[in-house]
């Protein structure tokens, strides 16, 4: 029995944090204080020891090319050189084991570890929504947390068609050639696919998703250990693991105000950066704006497992809708989601996938990755980047967005300096811009003619509300006349996009139409691409 004990001390997972039962100290505020884990001196200095061996690993994990250069030019790479540094290699994992052992012996003689896996195995046992609720009072390595939620836990039937990768993309168009250029074009291109795939699976997604980098986790898991404490003593929020259809255990936390006001019946379903985490992201403005909300990490962010490719992406995003629909019961059309950066990818694929949701809001994306990759790689590199790109991270953001139906508000940020493909000083190479004229051309294909585009770029190129409302001035639009014209349109072709709607207009009125269309949906905000964005600037967007 006491070894049994000492060997789950041994093997468990580091305990961060412990929270207090309001069911036994009261429901007030003070009472869900938390109070960090206390280690004793044997349990604190292995963990050191362990850690700092982590980030050796970690540094000879990336640098790991440059070693074996090393390696190589001082002639270490030959058997009688390998032997001993095998030796050496084997004899520095026995003395980490054995650190491990001791890091066990000093939690087994810690009351409060012992409490603590005791109730960890028993959640394993019998996974209770008692056992489950004590264990939620404490914040430990999320890899250990038992699975609240499987993708396969659909019985409404809202889920999607599964393939074996998972959910279905949006693949871009291939050109079709007879059966000889076809296997002819496929050798010449080996080459060139064997150099893309190494680049994209290698420093390429670390560029695109810098968050699932174990380096830059490890420097930020303090915020990110703040931010968890934060969301579960001030919100009451309630972490959960969702287990995707590839496999993947996402990492999410629920806060939940249906009972305290009628915006918290409304769900806002946030979708990070790509180095934001739902413990200090985008989460914290619908949460200042009174919403209910639910926050996910990447794959490979934090507690989340997997690597944040396109085709994981969309897995996660799915199991977390599915999450919200069957285990916590929202009906699909109280959920709005809301993206930041590149999290508007899953959620364009989420609006595209789940087409009754209320609302979808994007701030500071993009429309595809292509023009935002060429920026920062070489001109000589074009064709291999674009090909890279598009075979194994296509953020095809418009694309997918067009296939929505609903409401859509963008949000742009004026001083961009990072979906910009010049410079912040240049609003007029804002990817955002492309992201609202795709829009705008799919749904309103009659108004956005010539004319039309040109006065919305004119609109566009203002960087002040003032400009913006001398160009809107300028061509004397009038509100309550294009609203007519709409609500006319609507009634007697319903609300399916795209609309034939000013096909038998002057430009003028095509002119007016446009610039209202565009103020509509898109708002501009004074500010650089990562500043938060305050609870006022969370609207719902605009609908007839």
């Amino acid at each position: 029995m006491v070894g049994n004990i000492l060997f789950r001390c041994i093997l468990g997972p580091k305990l961060f944090r412990t929270y207090r039962d309001p069911d036994r100290h009261g429901s007030t505020r003070g009472s869900r204080q938390g109070l960090q884990y206390q280690p004793n001196g044997l349990e604190r200095h292995a963990d050191t020891i362990l850690g700092l061996a982590s980030v050796l690993w970690s540094f000879s994990y990336y640098t790991s090319p440059l070693i074996f250069l090393y390696l190589y030019r001082k002639g270490y790479l030959i058997t009688s050189k390998l032997v001993p540094m095998t030796q050496y290699a084997g004899t520095f994992l026995l003395v980490l084991a054995g650190v491990a052992c001791l890091r066990g012996l000093g939690r087994w003689t810690n009351p409060e570890y012992l409490q603590f896996v005791a109730i960890l195995e028993e959640t394993k046992k019998n996974n209770s929504l008692e056992n489950k609720r004590k264990l939620s009072y404490y914040n430990f390595d999320f890899g250990s947390w038992p699975v609240d939620f499987r993708w396969d836990e659909v019985s409404s039937g809202k889920g999607q068609k599964y393939s074996k990768a998972g959910v279905s993309l949006l693949k871009p168009e291939r050109k079709h050639r007879g059966a000889t250029d076809s296997v002819l074009s496929t050798i010449k291109k080996l080459p060139c696919q064997i150099i893309g795939y190494i680049f994209a699976h290698t420093f390429g997604r670390r560029m695109l998703y810098p968050g699932s980098v174990a380096l830059l986790q490890r420097a930020v898991h303090p915020m990110l250990l703040q931010g968890q404490a934060r969301l579960h003593e001030e919100y009451q929020g309630k972490r959960a693991k969702l287990l995707a259809c590839d496999g993947n255990e996402i990492d999410s936390v629920f806060v939940d105000r249906r009972m305290a006001s009628e915006r918290g019946r409304k769900l806002v379903v946030c979708c990070e950066g790509n180095a934001g985490f739902y413990e200090v992201g985008c989460m914290s403005t619908p949460l200042e704006a009174g919403y209910s909300v639910l926050g996910w990490n990447h794959p490979g962010f934090a507690g989340s497992t997997g690597v944040p490719f396109p085709q994981n992406e969309a897995n996660a995003i799915d199991v977390v809708m599915q999450y919200a629909l069957e285990h916590l019961g929202f009906n699909i059309q109280d959920i709005i989601v809301y993206a930041w950066s590149i999290g508007g990818f899953t959620a364009t694929w989420a609006a595209m996938s789940y087409p009754e949701i209320h609302a979808l809001i994007l701030d500071a994306s993009f429309d595809d990755l292509v023009p935002l990759a060429l920026k920062v790689m070489p001109e000589s590199w074009r064709g291999l980047v674009t090909r890279t790109v598009r075979e194994y991270m296509n953020l095809n953001n418009a694309e997918q967005l067009c296939k929505y139906q609903g409401p859509v508000l963008l949000i742009r940020r004026v001083k961009d300096e990072v979906i910009t493909t010049t410079g912040p000083e240049d609003i007029m190479s804002n990817r955002g811009n492309d992201l609202l004229l795709r829009l705008l051309q799919y749904r309103y294909p009659k108004v956005m003619s010539e004319e039309g585009v040109r006065a919305v770029r004119e609109w566009l190129e203002a960087t002040s509300a003032i400009e913006e409302a001398a160009v809107y001035s300028s061509y004397e639009v009038d509100d309550d006349w294009c609203i007519s014209v709409f609500q006319s349109y609507q009634s007697e072709h319903g609300s399916s996009f795209p609309w034939s709607v000013g096909d038998d207009m002057t430009s003028e009125g095509r002119r007016q139409l446009a610039l209202f269309l565009a103020r509509k949906y898109l708002h501009n905000f004074d500010s650089t691409h990562c500043t938060p964005l305050p609870a006022q600037e969370f609207q719902m967007p605009w609908t007839l």
